[in-house]
C-alpha cells in the first residue's frame, strides 16, 4: 500500500477507465471528455497535492503515485482497467504498467513522452522550483500556461485559456514543487515500450510544441500494439482544448474491450 492518499471520484457504469491528469491541473480537466462517454466507469484521480488530494509531507516518485492508483482499483474492486494519462498522467501510466502490468487492460497516452528529462529539461524544472520557492509562482505559471495550449486555442478559444489558468491556480505551491521534482527524477520508459503488450492509443495534439506528434510517433513505432491519432488544431492540453475530438478518439479505441 502506498503512503500517498489520492482523492478520486467515479462516474458511470461499465468498462473501468482510469483518468490521470496533466500538470499543473487536476481531475476537473476531464469534465468535457467523460461527460459524453457511455458504457464506461470513469475513475478520475487527483495527483498528490492537486485537486482534493492532500499535499504529501515529503517528496515522492511517480512509482508511488502508480501504487496509489492500484490502491484505488483495489478499493473499487477493479481487477483491470484501461489507463488514460495526459502529459504527467502519461508518466504515471508508464510506471503503472511497469510495476502492475497485469492490472492494465489498455493505455491511452496523450501528449506525453517515454524519455526521461534531458539535462536541459531537468535544469528548467530546477529553475521553476527555485522560482516558486522564491515567491515567483505567478511569473512561472504566466510563462508556462501559454505553452500548454495550441496557437489555434489561444487565438480562437480564449475561454479555454481562462479555464486552464483557473485550474492551475488551485494547486498549492508545494504540490507544484513536489510534482516538478517527481517528473524531473522519473526514469526512462523507452526500454519498456517493446514489452507493452496491451492495446495502446497515442493521442497527439497537432500544435503541441512540448511533445510534438513526431516525438510521439517514436513511441508508437516501439510498441507492438500501438496506434497514433493526431488531433487537429490543439496543443499539449488536447483533452481540455477539444474534449469532443478527444472523446471521439477515446470512444473508438474503447470499443475493442
Amino acid at each position: 500500500m502506498s503512503l500517498l492518499r489520492l482523492a478520486y471520484e467515479t462516474r458511470g457504469e461499465g468498462l473501468p477507465v482510469v483518468f490521470l491528469h496533466a500538470f499543473p491541473l487536476n481531475r476537473k480537466m476531464w469534465e468535457g471528455v467523460v461527460g459524453g462517454l457511455s458504457g464506461v466507469r470513469a475513475i478520475l484521480v487527483d495527483a498528490p497535492g492537486f485537486g482534493e488530494s492532500p499535499v504529501p509531507p515529503k517528496p515522492y516518485d511517480l512509482a508511488d503515485v502508480a501504487r496509489s492508483v492500484v490502491d484505488i482499483l483495489d478499493r473499487e474492486g477493479v481487477d483491470r482497467a484501461v489507463v488514460v494519462g495526459l502529459s504527467m498522467g502519461g508518466y504515471v501510466a508508464f510506471r503503472l504498467y511497469d510495476a502492475f502490468w497485469d492490472r492494465v487492460q489498455g493505455m491511452v497516452l496523450a501528449d506525453t513522452r517515454a524519455e526521461m528529462d534531458s539535462p536541459e529539461a531537468r535544469a528548467a524544472r530546477e529553475k521553476a522550483i527555485a522560482r516558486i520557492r522564491e515567491g515567483d509562482r505567478a511569473g512561472y505559471l504566466e510563462e508556462l500556461l501559454p505553452r500548454l495550449v495550441g496557437e489555434t486555442t489561444r487565438k480562437t478559444r480564449p475561454e479555454v485559456v481562462v479555464r486552464v489558468k483557473d485550474l492551475a491556480a488551485e494547486a498549492p505551491d508545494e504540490a507544484l514543487i513536489l510534482a516538478l521534482e517527481a517528473m524531473k527524477n522519473r526514469p526512462d520508459s523507452v526500454p519498456m515500450l517493446p514489452t507493452v503488450e496491451v492495446p495502446v492509443l497515442v493521442l497527439a495534439g497537432e500544435e503541441d510544441t512540448l511533445t510534438p506528434p513526431e516525438v510521439m510517433e517514436g513511441m508508437v513505432q516501439r510498441m507492438p500494439r500501438a496506434e497514433r491519432v493526431v488531433l487537429p488544431r490543439v496543443g499539449h492540453l488536447s483533452a481540455v482544448e477539444d474534449p469532443e475530438a478527444f472523446r471521439d478518439a477515446l470512444s473508438r479505441f474503447l470499443k475493442q474491450f
